[in-house]
């Protein structure tokens, strides 16, 4: 019997047309995703995290809306390395960017590569750090390496490269917001990377945060202090310190006729200069603003500092540091603030994941440190909140083991798009969605190369649990590190060789064996990266100067030997 094609015609294009109808809604339900990123934003300035230093009313936003996640961290803390981390979905020593020295390698798939073939409109407005023409960005504006705070240069797609008179968290809000305006496809689920280059250093306030700042004054951290006693040659032997190692002109703002005028000496070669690069690029204007504020700094300081002890001076840059960083970070709540408030405007906060995070932890002056790098929690822990509302249980928080390292599959998940085999991280999304039975992970891997370099914090790889860490340093030394992160959240003692800690100290070292041989790291291709770079630096040595030139010297004789 022959189908009566008169009847069955109709039904097929019904048929047909459900089905494209319904393939059209689920495209236009994948979620879109605005990750916002902020360049060494401590979760301690985070008043979600602890309101002790600074109230960011607009970053907590996020928080009241999603998921504050109290444990994120990150695989290698400094700026190039976490960022190639993010972009790729895997650890520094496979994507090959493990310092801040060697360039990115192309030819990695990175994740907005991946959105961008699945029908995504992308962009890209800020700092990304490496390179000058992103992958898999319809559009993008970005700051040539670290970029400046005042008058910023910028990298562009579709206009080359161009000056922007103005503050940059301003300015790159500015141009993520026009592109919402004016470039969006309401029809296309877009991704965009909105990222602020503040609070990096050397910490420029905007002129309307300048005058306020320089006249408050925070608690110090308690251990502002520490003599490094109970840890090995790692943290006594780093140049992090507030008093010995921050710039006095780039950091600190003393003006260098000031400096000259009361003795003081530069603290690297580029101390004055970081000043004059940065604050040399203020017009008329901006200067004149600037100096209503610093000069009464700098007037002050000149009549307090022939009576200064060694601790008032640490005192007075602790307080300095955090005037600027913190100065700087209040740019960054009020511009989030200005592009949820676009979102809410615009009906765009239902079906859009807004992330907000760090390249990386910070120290504010904890253990007397400024910078990063370490595995100590400050600088190995980020800022992590998510919201996606009615996907995301407002006010939630979690305390699981997560890092940068998953984002692209978290974002690749959320959209249904498959992730590439060779990413290593975990999608997010059991934590988001409230599967938590389906989050297996207990423990992370860290690992950190740039060394010798600046601030002079040595090579090491660990795994770190919600209860303890164990680090291990090397290179040019040899020493094992236990943390007891519950019993000692200062991180001030190390218990490695503490018989009490022995059954602990075992467990440990097999589940680091382990995650070592997961994620692909040993100690062959550490030997490879130290090689490579000690190669490269042979003859840029003498840019190593500080406390531990002789160290520096001695790494450089003893390669020579062999």
């Amino acid at each position: 019997m022959k189908p009566n094609l008169k009847i069955l015609m109709p039904v097929l294009l019904i048929l047909l047309s459900f089905g494209c109808q319904k393939a059209e809604e689920e495209k236009i339900q994948r979620p879109n995703i605005i990750f916002i990123m902020s360049d060494d934003h401590a979760y301690q300035a985070i008043s979600a995290y602890d309101n002790t230093l600074i109230e960011t009313p607009n970053i907590d936003r996020i928080a009241k809306m999603g998921m504050l996640f109290t444990n994120a961290s990150v695989t290698n803390s400094i700026c190039a390395p976490s960022r190639a981390t993010i972009l790729t979905g895997k650890h520094s020593h496979l994507n090959g960017k493990v310092d801040n020295h060697f360039p990115f390698d192309t030819t990695n798939i990175t994740f907005p590569q991946i959105f961008q073939e699945a029908g995504y409109q992308t962009a890209m407005f800020g700092k990304l750090h490496f390179g000058n023409s992103p992958k898999g960005f319809d559009q993008f504006k970005i700051l040539p390496g670290q970029g400046s705070y005042y008058n910023p240069d910028f990298i562009t797609k579709n206009e080359g490269d161009i000056k922007v008179e103005g503050y940059v968290t301003d300015i790159i809000t500015d141009m993520t917001l026009d592109w919402l305006q004016n470039e969006r496809k309401a029809d296309q689920p877009f991704m965009l990377m909105y990222l602020h280059k503040a609070p990096h250093r050397e910490w420029l306030p905007a002129e309307r945060h300048v005058e306020e700042f320089t006249n408050r004054t925070f608690k110090e951290p308690a251990t502002l202090f520490d003599d490094y006693s109970g840890r090995g040659r790692a943290a006594k032997e780093a140049e992090m310190n507030l008093l010995t190692d921050m710039h006095w002109s780039g950091d600190s703002k003393v003006y260098p006729e000031v400096m000259d005028e009361l003795g003081i000496e530069e603290t690297s070669s580029w101390d004055k200069g970081a000043f004059e690069r940065e604050v040399g690029r203020l017009n008329e204007s901006q200067r004149a603003n600037w100096d209503k504020a610093y000069m009464k700094v700098n007037e002050d300081f000149k009549k307090a500092y022939p009576t200064m002890t060694e601790k008032d001076k640490m005192k007075w840059r602790y307080q300095r540091y955090m005037q600027d960083y913190l100065g700087t970070i209040q740019s960054v709540d009020e511009n989030v603030g200005r592009v949820l408030d676009y979102l809410e405007e615009n009906n765009l906060m239902e079906n859009t994941i807004i992330v907000y995070t760090s390249d990386q932890g910070f120290y504010l002056g904890e253990h007397g440190w400024f910078d990063k790098r370490f595995v100590y929690n400050e600088s190995f822990k980020t800022p992590l909140l998510v919201a996606w509302p009615e996907k995301v249980k407002a006010g939630s928080k979690s305390d699981e083991m997560v890092q940068n390292l998953d984002f692209a599959q978290t974002f690749l998940a959320a959209a249904g798009i498959e992730a590439p085999s060779d990413m290593q991280g975990e999608s997010l999304l059991p934590l988001l969605t409230g599967e938590t039975d389906k989050w297996m992970r207990d423990a992370v891997y860290y690992h950190y190369y740039e060394y010798p370099a600046v601030h002079m914090v040595k090579r090491h790889y660990a795994i770190v649990t919600q209860d303890y860490k164990l680090t291990h340093y090397y290179f040019d030394v040899d020493e094992w590190e236990l943390i007891d992160r519950k019993n000692d959240p200062m991180e001030m003692t190390n218990v490695y060789d503490d018989p009490a800690y022995a059954e602990i100290r075992v467990d440990l070292h097999r589940q680091l064996d382990d995650l070592r041989e997961k994620y692909g790291d040993n100690s062959q291709l550490s030997q490879q990266y130290i090689d490579r770079y000690l190669d490269d630096l042979s003859d840029q040595k003498g840019f190593f100067g500080g406390k531990n030139a002789e160290l520096i010297d001695k790494i450089f004789e003893n390669r020579e030997k062999k």
